[in-house]
């Protein structure tokens, strides 16, 4: 290979961290607080979103994680039918505990959750969920296993490829909040849907770069109302 070509290859970007929402589930239906694991399997249709993810990817991952959550190993395991690409597990990555609300599908309940989850977006990480975490808390776990792939995954050193993580939506919004520094309230509002992605890019000084919210892509001012979609999307 020549200098000037060896030198391209250094100067290449890495690959993206591709964090996918699981399937659907009984619970999403339902609109449950169901944080608590193994937790509940993927629907009929939660299967068929997880297979149809995996078809529509033009390129694959070059690695692929979930959570320890069920519904997260059983999408992860459907991606990796189809893409060839083995599924791991990946520690610290499920999704935020919510303690005294789990199982409730009330208006109370929604609020008291929707309420302390958008104080941690913020800046109010020391909130406790009642019997469950705090943002800090969830941050504590969650952010080391990113900071792991990106060192082993996510170089200029390695090849140019994405890693996809099946998580959870709650966990990560707040996650993408903290690294990419992106405001509420797109952050509280855009909930999102079963297989939606968000994208992050390393940068060079060491951050993250989101490239993609659910069906939202850069600059994200959007104004984004409210939904009463899945608490946890």
């Amino acid at each position: 290979m020549s200098e000037s070509g060896a030198r391209r290859d250094t100067a290449r970007p890495p690959g993206k961290l591709i964090l996918v929402r699981h399937g659907e589930t009984e619970g999403n239906v339902a609109k449950v607080l169901d944080t608590r694991v193994p937790g509940l399997p993927l629907t009929e249709r939660g299967v068929a979103q997880a297979k149809s993810f995996a078809a529509r990817l033009t390129v694959p991952p070059v690695r692929l994680y979930s959570s320890v959550a069920l519904r997260a190993r059983q999408t992860a395991e459907h991606v990796e039918s189809v893409t060839g690409i083995a599924a791991d597990v990946l520690d610290g990555v499920y999704e935020v505990q919510v303690g005294e609300l789990e199982g409730q599908n009330s208006q109370a309940a929604h609020r008291e959750f929707q309420r302390i989850y958008r104080s941690w977006h913020l800046g109010e990480l020391h909130t406790r969920l009642p019997g469950g975490e705090s943002g800090e808390e969830v941050l504590a776990r969650y952010l080391p296993a990113v900071d792991a792939l990106r060192g082993s995954c996510l170089t200029a050193a390695t090849d140019p490829h994405d890693v996809m993580l099946v998580s959870h939506g709650a966990a990560m919004r707040l996650v993408a909040r903290e690294l990419s520094g992106i405001a509420p309230p797109f952050t509280t509002n855009n909930h999102l849907d079963n297989t939606e992605t968000i994208e992050l890019l390393p940068t060079a000084d060491g951050g993250w770069t989101c490239v993609r919210w659910g069906r939202y892509t850069p600059p994200f001012g959007y104004e984004v109302e409210p939904t009463p979609d899945d608490p946890m999307g």
